[in-house]
């Protein structure tokens, strides 16, 4: 139960310092998203990534961040095993499933539902 409650309330606070910054800053959606990327390329690069994993789980793995994570570690793996080249595709082989998903999924949704364009 309390592994729940840890993952629930990490999670909850990436959501809302993100939430934060689409409401009190001028700062534009797609900026955060990379934000949050280049905060899990920055933990894992330090080697910090994998132990707050160990305690927030799902929480800190599920929002973007965790892809962002799972790029360098894979870049990294990649550019040991075959160089400068090898940290590209590794970087790309690491994520490849999760883009894959998030695109055949966006595209089935796009054509079940209509969308509408944000007004300001």
């Amino acid at each position: 139960m309390l592994t729940y409650l840890i993952v629930f309330f990490v999670g909850g606070f990436i959501c809302a310092i993100g939430q934060l910054l689409i409401i009190k800053t001028n700062i534009t959606s797609a900026r955060i998203l990379v934000s949050f990327v280049l905060v899990g390329v920055f933990l894992e690069a330090i080697g910090v990534f994998d132990k707050i994993a160990s305690v927030a789980k799902a929480g800190i793995n599920v929002p973007i961040i965790g892809f962002g994570a799972s790029l360098t570690k894979g870049a990294i793996a990649g550019g040991q095993a075959k160089g400068i080249l090898g940290a590209f595709a590794g970087g790309l082989e690491a994520v490849a499933g999760g883009v894959v998903a998030a695109v055949l999924f966006a595209f089935i949704f796009s054509l079940i539902f209509k969308p509408k364009t944000k007004k300001s």
